[in-house]
């Protein structure tokens, strides 16, 4: 296993999730812990970063906080009782075949009427659990400490979701501050002894990607800008956050960013999680949304050279071909000056790469991590 990356959660037993097999828990419990003086370091850092790229913008994130996935043998019950897993070798997880739905004026709403329709790691410090070679029968957080359980979140009405998502709120100059902090190593120290969790003092901002498919079964690959923060040059997928900002203006609240005003529509944040990715397609690659199938939920993959930082990984069809795509491309869309270049790969090569594949050097940890996902949650079901 690359030691750059590591697998949180997959959906493989469901061929990935659609939104509405999907839900959120928000609340302030699942923000990062602090003191003073590491507000004092994370201002320190922030400062000194600015002075270096006056461009940066401190915009609000979600805190992956911890997850609660159902487990495939009892599939009605969302949010069962937590024991550790049991280790299942990943060669046993069945693969299945589904889709998702969602929309754009929550980045939203509008998305929904012009989507073109298709068919469908390492240290004990930072042991992520690789879920690929354990069962989901569980709730717990980044690191696997057991966390309760959130029967009470669960849905009454309909067919209960597959997945909840724990999430609080968080900053980028957060992020800068402890995840990417050079005193990363004392903050997992003290989390671990204060609290038990050596990512309770850690930003842990959820971010999103798309192995983005086109009509010719080609994968998009795009390689970063040597003047984006992190991994210059190297190849990436379409990918970002989705904006808390977003969802409180859609809900009214343009002002601020309101935890409460938020927790009385928490699907509006379900929205956002799954209509961002596409809007990040749109803004890198250029392609339209209504050429844009719906994204299914692959998992959560975690970034070690940022302290584990998760990002949920999407799957998603694309209806132009891949010399389209590629016209697209070089017209430039609203986020170009952050790739020089466009490549894509077969997706039997996507199947077959590993560390041992030359392009592997190539790739950046949040495309390594999409990478691992779709070789085990197949979401096209070929």
């Amino acid at each position: 296993m690359d030691p750059e990356v590591s697998v949180l959660l997959h959906c493989a037993d469901w061929s990935g999730l659609l939104e509405s097999q999907v839900q959120v828990e928000l609340s302030d419990r699942f923000n990062r812990q602090t003191d003073a003086a590491l507000e004092r370091h994370i201002e320190e850092v922030w400062m000194e970063r600015v002075s270096k790229e006056p461009w940066l913008f401190n915009g609000a994130k979600f805190r992956l906080h911890s997850f609660c996935l159902a487990s495939p043998q009892s599939p009605s019950s969302s949010c069962p009782s937590a024991k550790h897993p049991h280790c299942t070798p990943s060669s046993q997880v069945p693969s299945l075949d589904c889709v998702d739905d969602q929309g754009d004026k929550l980045r939203g709403r509008q998305r929904q009427e012009d989507l073109c329709h298709t068919d469908p790691p390492h240290d004990a410090a930072q042991n992520s659990l690789d879920l690929r070679n354990s069962s989901l029968n569980q709730t717990e957080n980044v690191e696997g400490v057991i966390q309760q359980t959130a029967s009470s979140t669960c849905r009454t009405a309909g067919p209960p979701p597959l997945l909840t998502l724990r999430l609080g709120l968080t900053c980028y100059k957060d992020y800068l501050g402890t995840n990417w902090s050079s005193q990363v190593a004392e903050l997992r120290q003290r989390g671990e002894a204060e609290f038990g969790d050596p990512l309770v003092l850690l930003a842990q901002p959820l971010g999103v990607g798309a192995i983005l498919c086109t009509d010719d079964g080609q994968v998009v690959l795009i390689r970063r800008s040597q003047r984006v923060a992190e991994a210059g040059g190297l190849l990436d997928i379409p990918g970002g956050h989705p904006e808390p900002k977003v969802v409180c203006e859609y809900l009214g609240q343009a002002e601020e960013i309101s935890m409460e005003v938020m927790q009385q529509k928490p699907e509006a944040v379900i929205s956002e999680l799954f209509s961002s990715v596409c809007a990040e397609i749109r803004d890198e690659v250029n392609v339209p949304l209504s050429c844009l199938g719906e994204p299914v939920l692959m998992g959560v993959a975690l970034n070690h050279t940022s302290a584990g930082r998760p990002s949920a990984e999407f799957y998603v069809r694309c209806s132009l071909s891949s010399n389209e795509v590629k016209k697209l491309y070089w017209k430039g869309g609203a986020e170009a000056h952050e790739s020089t270049d466009i490549v894509f790969l077969g997706r039997m090569e996507m199947l077959q790469l590993d560390r041992s594949s030359p392009l592997w050097s190539e790739l950046c940890p949040s495309a390594k991590g999409a990478v691992l996902l779709y070789q085990t949650v197949k979401p096209d079901g070929e």
